[in-house]
């Protein structure tokens, strides 16, 4: 029996340690599960309020953010919820220490005034979609052109008033431009020139008149005659003989410069085109060392075309006249590097597809006198002209840049013809009795057909022949 009893002590002492134990760390209590709700999502618009009915009543309210969404519990199961400003937060529910809802709320801008106003001032874009979403107005959907999508996202700047507006839209139409450029200049140049040396010698004696470096001496004492002189004459009498070097010119000269090239562009990507070359210049380096680089000159454009709509394009054109210009050159290590003379117009036009513009203006004239003279003599009335050497030089320039916008569209290769496909090689008979460089066609008729309405080139076969 007392053995019994002991068991029973022992077993009883075991029982009540175990329970005295701490719980491990971690472990929920029982009713943790029941707190742990699944959280709702609730759509406010700032600026405007909503009531919520709960199903079950509500005793205690919560919103983290108070500034994003603010509330005012009416009864124990009606709420009064307002948007404050856009942005995310959150709102627990309470019934007597226990969470009987959670919601997330979302406090987006209001944007059914922007849909009504998009609907007056663009009623053809039945395509163009309009959400919001936390702090940001999307514009989705498809657009007729780009000034109406440019319309369309000015608007919605308006209604989001930190300026967050994602452009999901996608614009119709066409977006390729092709640039026509005729570049057409003129240079005239007219020189006139008129210098006189004379030259003495008798014996040992001599005399020189080296004006406008028509003569040169050396040091025998030799007379050195400049490539400039273009008449030449001597007499003598006794052991005196006189020599006379004259350089009398007159020179006109006439230039046409014409440039015909086509570029294509995407809206609102630049394109570049330049008629002309690079010259090279010296750059000195670390350790005596020389790099070149080059630089462009000559008639350069570049355009960026934008399309606003389906007959209408907004161009903005950059031309630029260069030309090489050694009256400014400098020396660089040993390298003479000219200088650059620009002539530069930037404008902005807006046109309609096919039609056509011109940069003109781009004028230039130059004259450039210049005498050299003996004191005294080159003054004498008449006489004068003996004793001095003159030069006049006029260059006129004139420019013009005439630009056709069209929009374009890829085109069937399979369709297109090109310059090589007229040729025919000639038979032994064209070539050597006819002496045709090309051949007939089989038939005697050009693959051809139609007319075209002005000039395509110099290799298409004349129709009228």
């Amino acid at each position: 029996m007392p053995t019994s009893r002991y068991r029973t002590i022992i077993q009883t002492t075991l029982v009540l340690s175990m329970l005295m134990l701490p719980q491990p760390f971690g472990r929920a209590p029982a009713n943790a599960a029941e707190q742990t709700l699944s959280a709702r999502t609730l759509q406010l618009t700032m600026g405007k309020s909503t009531i919520l009915r709960s199903d079950n009543p509500v005793k205690r309210v919560s919103v983290g953010k108070p500034e994003i969404a603010d509330f005012i519990l009416l009864s124990s199961r009606e709420i009064y919820l307002t948007g404050n400003a856009a942005g995310t937060t959150n709102m627990t529910l309470w019934q007597d220490g226990t969470i009987v809802a959670v919601y997330d709320l979302q406090v987006v801008y209001d944007v059914s005034l922007l849909k009504q106003q998009l609907h007056e001032l663009l009623p053809e874009e039945k395509e163009l979609g309009i959400t919001a979403a936390n702090n940001t107005i999307t514009l989705s959907g498809r657009a007729s052109s780009s000034a109406s999508l440019a319309k369309a996202l000015a608007l919605a700047a308006s209604y989001a008033p930190e300026g967050k507006v994602n452009n999901l839209v996608e614009v119709g139409g066409v977006h390729q431009v092709m640039l026509e450029v005729r570049v057409a200049e003129i240079a005239r140049s007219t020189t006139k020139r008129l210098g006189i040396n004379f030259n003495y010698m008798r014996g040992g004696d001599f005399g020189f008149s080296l004006l406008g470096q028509l003569s040169t001496i050396d040091e025998v004492p030799d007379l050195l005659i400049s490539p400039a002189v273009n008449a030449l004459f001597r007499f003598s009498k006794g052991s005196a003989t006189w020599t006379g070097i004259v350089d009398a010119l007159k020179s006109d000269g006439l230039a046409k410069v014409l440039a015909e090239p086509t570029l294509i562009a995407l809206s609102g990507q630049s394109a570049r085109f330049l008629a002309g070359g690079e010259f090279p210049v010296p750059v000195p380096q670390e350790g005596d060392t020389v790099t070149i680089e080059y630089k462009e000159f000559g008639v350069g454009l570049v355009f960026t075309p934008t399309v606003l709509s389906k007959d209408r394009i907004n161009i903005r054109v950059t031309p630029e006249v260069s030309e090489l210009d050694f009256s400014t050159a400098v020396q660089i290590a040993g390298y003479v590097a000219p200088g650059l003379n620009k002539r530069t117009a930037t404008t902005t036009v807006e046109l309609g597809d096919g039609q056509s513009f011109a940069i003109a203006g781009l004028l230039k004239e130059n004259i450039n006198e210049t005498i050299q003279k003996f004191p005294l003599l080159g003054d004498i009335p008449v006489l004068g002209a003996l004793f001095r050497s003159q030069s006049f030089q006029k260059n006129e320039t004139e420019l013009i840049i005439v630009v056709t916008p069209r929009l374009v569209k890829p085109l069937d290769m399979a369709r297109q013809t090109l310059p090589t496909d007229f040729y025919v090689e000639p038979s032994d008979a064209e070539f050597y009795l006819e002496g045709l460089l090309q051949g007939r066609a089989p038939g005697g008729k050009d693959r051809l057909q139609g007319r075209l309405d002005g000039d395509f080139g110099h290799a298409l076969p004349d129709l009228d022949r």
